[in-house]
């Protein structure tokens, strides 16, 4: 598919009028999206009582948003490069509000999947669109680098003020809130645009759908089958089925890959043993991420009976820490390199999690869930600032946005996909210690209580509570293996080059050689 050829008003170098609300409308939007990864978590309890989800099922509300988000992002980037970035940033953002609405309106749990899933389509419009707006609305040099600065500010803070949103919506208002606040938001960010942004000149090019559709629907069923594994078993025909559909589909995947002019992702990026080993750090890491996250919320909900406003408010010291990580990693970077914080991080990470494992129904927020979130976040927060700069690292600037755009896939991706596999996990460790505790508690309960549970299925707190931490501690272990591997991609594969540590202290080496498909 081919795009004409336009001018732009202005060039992109020169500044469009009142440059600070165009920086505040991406920012914005960036904002909408990326808090919107989190601020269901807080929320997740009431959506599954709601709704009636089952806790497996219930990661799909983070799934259905994530998979489709991060397996659409490159191709969100290409959509506005060759149809004019404004016009696409706009549709993007439009298509989110509306998603959202759906989302908000939802009577069942189809309902609520699909509009998460549509939410993650205008995500991924948006966001990689409201990046590169930056570049041609504001002046390379200083204004530029700020306007970058707060974007990337804004993405990081976004987890933590999405779970402080989620709080705040669901103990004031209601769980439908931490959708429909986006709809306002969205629409405002629309109107301005065309006032204080200006469009970009197109590109001629083509859209890798292929590419698109098979990695994203590939992902959806290799999730999908690591759920249906967990209620229905391994031999079950659909579980089968998924995980076969979805190797054939990945696989088509590759094969479109190496073979397309204009692929999605170029897989000359992996040859680069650096970059691929970020690559699966990233992915490991994000499994672990988004599987804290989940399992913590519903322990300090259901366990610990903290409210919606009180979990997101136990949650920020993880982002705080995070913040303070990144910020010494960046400064003592130059100095040291990445790969000592890389190590060190992911060791960190796998500490965090294993102390998270010692978990159960008398465990409290400050003896044993403080302490782990922050050995865990200082950890994170050394990783974030060291992949990305390993990520972009000997890439021509022409690449970087493929570098950087790979990253974040890889981020939203491995973290639905480590979800998934936690999940499964969850799922056989709670089944097994509910086959014993029903046992227990038929054993103790009174004619009244036996009589309730033949009815409903569902054991008394008690015993219901000691089933869901058991799971929650299983699930800790894998997501605790997940950051060891991590730990060992840095240590063996991630090898600091002398050009590497010279642009990071501002030496020469600044524009690298292109390293396309013939490096």
């Amino acid at each position: 598919m081919t795009g004409s050829h336009r001018t732009p008003v202005k060039t992109a170098d020169t500044p469009g009028r009142g440059s600070g609300v165009a920086l505040l409308v991406i920012a914005s939007c960036q904002l909408m999206v990326v808090l919107d990864i989190t601020i269901v978590n807080i929320a997740l309890p009431h959506i599954q009582t709601s709704l009636g989800f089952s806790t497996e099922n219930l990661s799909w509300v983070v799934n259905a948003y994530t998979l489709t988000f991060g397996g659409l992002l490159l191709l969100g980037g290409r959509l506005g490069d060759i149809l004019g970035r404004r016009r696409i940033f706009i549709f993007g953002v439009l298509l989110f509000v509306f998603a959202s609405l759906l989302g908000g309106l939802s009577q069942e749990s189809w309902q609520l999947l699909a509009a998460r899933s549509l939410q993650g389509v205008g995500g991924a419009i948006a966001s990689p669109t409201a990046l590169a707006l930056i570049t041609t609305t504001f002046r390379e040099g200083p204004e530029r680098n700020r306007a970058f600065g707060v974007f990337a500010a804004v993405s990081a803070g976004g987890s933590a003020i999405g779970l402080l949103a989620g709080g705040l919506l669901v103990e004031w208002l209601d769980w439908r809130w931490i959708l429909f606040v986006n709809v306002p938001i969205g629409l405002l960010i629309a109107v301005v645009t065309p006032r204080y942004i200006r469009e970009s000149e197109r590109r001629s090019g083509h859209f890798d759908i292929t590419g698109a559709l098979t990695s994203t629907l590939g992902m959806v069923l290799l999730v999908y089958g690591f759920i249906r594994a967990s209620e229905d078993g391994w031999s079950d025909s659909v579980t089968l089925a998924s995980f076969v559909a979805a190797v054939l589909l990945l696989a088509v995947f590759i094969v479109n890959e190496s073979r397309s002019k204009q692929p999605i992702t170029p897989l000359w990026m992996f040859r680069d043993r650096n970059r691929a080993g970020v690559y699966a750090m990233m992915l490991c890491l994000a499994a672990a991420m988004f599987g804290m996250f989940f399992f913590l919320t519903l322990f300090v909900q259901n366990i610990l009976d903290f409210s919606p406003l009180r979990a997101g408010l136990a949650f920020l010291p993880v982002s705080v820490i995070i913040a303070i990580g990144a910020g010494l990693t960046s400064q003592l970077l130059p100095k040291w390199g990445p790969k000592p914080f890389m190590v060190t991080g992911a060791v960190l990470a796998a500490a965090g999690l294993g102390w998270l494992t010692l978990t159960d129904v008398n465990s409290s927020y400050q003896g044993g869930i403080l302490g782990p979130m922050l050995v865990f976040g200082l950890g994170m927060g050394m990783q974030f600032v060291s992949l990305t700069l390993m990520a972009v690292s000997g890439v021509s600037p022409s690449d970087s946005g493929a570098a950087s755009g790979i990253l974040n896939a890889t981020q939203q991706v491995g973290g639905s996909l480590g979800l998934s596999i936690l999940v499964t996990v969850f799922g056989t460790a709670s089944r097994n210690e509910a086959t014993a505790q029903v046992r227990g508690f038929m054993a103790d309960a009174t004619p009244a209580q036996r009589l309730e549970f033949r009815r409903t299925g569902q054991l008394p707190a008690q015993w219901g509570d000691q089933v869901l931490a058991s799971g929650v501690s299983s699930a800790f272990v894998v997501a605790a293996i997940f950051a060891v591997v991590a730990a060992l991609v840095a240590l063996l594969v991630i090898q600091v080059r002398p050009d590497d540590l010279e642009r990071l202290q501002g030496g020469g080496a600044h524009d690298a050689p292109a390293k396309g498909p013939g490096a």
